[in-house]
């Protein structure tokens, strides 16, 4: 039994000015809705709303999404290979998935390109990476005296189609079409098994590693008004449980301000610690803030009924909320170091669009950049710790790290 392969993910596509709703019915696995709530944003679309319910044994959840910008242009048909990639086959319905299934490692490839230097030429490119769905696990830049720029970008593919020559040149075509007449060199190779994304950043000093590693909130956080008046929002987010709603499961309500890519930063967590999302339901954005309703219980199908276990679990989620990127500056002579940190999922898989967003920023503000480092995912482990569902073993909270030089 089981519904179709084709109505696994359908995607029904708004008028002019209405959100598409995207709805995925399968069989349930362990981190289902997290899996789906990553992909939606790696395309860079807005959950206006959304529901997911599951019985332990199939799954429905319905999202309603606007691209953001309106400008983006979505890719419907690859969004929905991508969530078919993440769904159990229709034929497996046996009781849960104890972990979730298993994903080849993908090809690492090496994209070197020689060029001469202008501001937001590191935008342009990732832009264009971002639209033929090419993940960045690494990226070198450096400036030469004369003007010129050499990028080394280590990249995978969605698409799993780098290795074919139509792919590569739909690759040139595009970048060339940003570059220019200022592309000397552009060129695609794989990369053999010496390729290691755990590359330390030697330059960031303990101060440093601390403002970006420290997982409790501090007292720094009642500083966060100097920088600006919005980001005192964030202070009032709140996280409750309540376990006299419902016999079977405890209601995790969440309120917080309605910030990029905000419910992958709450099912993240609880993936990463086995809590199992039974139903959920996330409200339309009213004056800038959210409110989610996620009734859960832990992997043995029990509810939290623990304090210590209900305060650790409040306090990492609104620790993910509050920074779901931890940036640090120091000054490095003429120049100064941006440092971008970004949280990654036990199974190796970064927060999605950090250095595309982080260079847009910088070319917003016509800052230029000199020089980039980047320390591969699960190199740099943070000093949180993150209680599983046997409330005994703890996970280490593993980070990327992006280090830019450069000059205001």
């Amino acid at each position: 039994m089981g519904v179709p392969s084709d109505d696994v993910v359908l995607i029904r596509r708004g008028k002019e000015g209405e959100p598409t709703e995207v709805t995925v019915n399968c069989p349930d696995k362990a981190g289902l809705g997290c899996d789906v709530c990553r992909i939606v944003f790696d395309f860079g679309l807005y959950i206006v709303k959304g529901d997911l319910s599951t019985d332990g044994i199939w799954c429905y959840i319905v999202l309603w999404v606007i691209p953001r910008p309106a400008t983006l242009i979505v890719r419907w048909s690859n969004l929905r290979d991508r969530l078919l990639s993440v769904c159990p086959p229709c034929s497996m319905l046996h009781r849960y998935y104890q972990t979730s299934a298993p994903s080849a490692t993908s090809s690492v490839y090496l994209l070197k390109f020689f060029c001469l230097d202008r501001k937001g030429l590191l935008h342009d490119v990732t832009q264009v990476l971002s639209e033929l769905e090419l993940t960045i696990q690494r990226v070198k830049v450096t400036t030469t005296p004369d003007g010129r720029v050499l990028d080394l970008f280590f990249i995978t593919d969605n698409l799993e189609l780098l290795d074919t020559k139509k792919r590569q040149e739909e690759t040139y075509a595009q970048l060339r079409a940003v570059l220019g007449e200022s592309c000397i060199s552009c060129e695609i190779m794989s990369v053999g098994p010496e390729f290691d994304c755990h590359q330390s950043i030697t330059s960031m000093s303990q101060e440093i590693a601390e403002e970006l590693f420290t997982s409790e909130l501090s007292d720094r956080e009642a500083h966060t008004h100097a920088l600006s008046p919005e980001l005192s929002k964030l202070k009032k987010a709140s996280v409750t449980m309540d376990n006299t709603l419902s016999p079977s499961h405890t209601l995790l309500q969440i309120h917080c301000v309605d910030q990029k890519g905000i419910l992958y930063d709450l099912m993240r967590p609880l993936k990463d610690c086995n809590i199992q999302v039974a139903y959920g339901r996330v409200m339309q954005s009213t004056k800038g803030f959210r409110d989610i309703d996620l009734f859960i219980h832990q992997k043995d199908g029990k509810k939290i009924m623990d304090p210590e276990k209900q305060a650790a679990l409040c306090s990492r989620l609104k620790v993910e909320m509050l920074h779901p990127l931890r940036v640090a500056v120091a000054n490095s002579g003429p120049d100064t170091m941006l440092f971008v940190a970004n949280p990654v999922e036990l199974s190796g898989r970064g927060r999605p669009r950090v250095f595309y967003d982080v260079t847009h920023v910088l070319k917003s503000l016509s800052i230029c950049i000199f020089s980039l480092r980047s320390a591969g995912i699960g190199h740099q482990i943070a000093n949180g710790r993150c209680i599983d569902s046997s409330w005994m073993k703890t996970v280490n909270m593993s980070s990327q790290i992006w280090c830019l030089e450069i000059r205001l």
